[in-house]
């Protein structure tokens, strides 16, 4: 028999705004990653709303997209249960996007607009500051726009969608812990890093920090 959360997991409240399910959805990707929700364990929808201080339905709708992304999985007439990943998962995820990701982006060297730079400096930046600030949830919306930003660029709308959804899967645990603190500090590092090798046309310099990127991933950081 699955355990069935039975207490509160620190989600944050998110007021009564209409239109939330989106906001919903980032929160608990957020809770996934700070290790907040375990793997195997049922969520009831109304039990995270009220975490969260807004009506089940948003919630409800929003677990369902999730268990679109393979994180969550459906349990009749008791919740959600959290997908566990194991080592191997994780190594096969990260083994796809260092093929798929890695040469799409390195490929973007020399050709990142003007106005691409500078909206990408603005996430960087904020991805910065999240860090800086231990915001694990506002980090990883930057960190999503700022990669989808780059795979954007690249024209092929399959490539960004089929990247997106092995960054779904590939969600981590336990980014929360202290220890993990400079590992987010250095992937919002590596993403000026990156940006600045396109921006000079440096096509080894860049698959060479999305590669480390990627292995951060692979060990359990961002």
């Amino acid at each position: 028999m699955d355990a069935v959360a039975d207490a509160a997991v620190g989600l944050p409240d998110l007021g009564g705004h209409s239109s939330l399910r989106g906001r919903v959805a980032d929160a608990l990707r957020g809770a996934l990653a700070g290790g907040k929700l375990r793997p195997g364990v049922v969520y009831s929808a109304p039990a995270l709303a009220d975490e969260f201080g807004i009506s089940a339905t948003p919630v409800r709708e929003a677990m369902i997209d999730l268990v679109r992304d393979g994180l969550f999985e459906a349990v009749r007439n008791r919740g959600f249960r959290v997908v566990p990943l194991s080592d191997r998962d994780l190594a096969e995820l990260t083994e796809i996007r260092e093929l798929v990701e890695v040469p799409a982006v390195a490929g973007l060297a020399g050709n990142v607009p003007a106005a691409a730079r500078r909206s990408l400096r603005v996430l960087i930046d904020e991805a910065a500051a999240a860090a800086a600030d231990g915001d694990l949830i506002r980090f990883l919306d930057a960190d999503r726009r700022f990669h989808t930003g780059l795979l954007e660029l690249t024209g092929n709308r399959m490539l960004v969608r089929t990247v997106l959804e092995l960054r779904a899967r590939s969600r981590m645990y336990g980014l929360a812990e202290p220890a993990a603190a400079d590992d987010l500090m250095a992937s919002a590092r590596e993403h000026a890093h990156l940006l600045d090798a396109l921006v000079a046309g440096n096509c080894d310099r860049a698959r060479k920090v999305m590669m480390r990127h990627l292995e951060r991933l692979r060990r359990g950081g961002r």
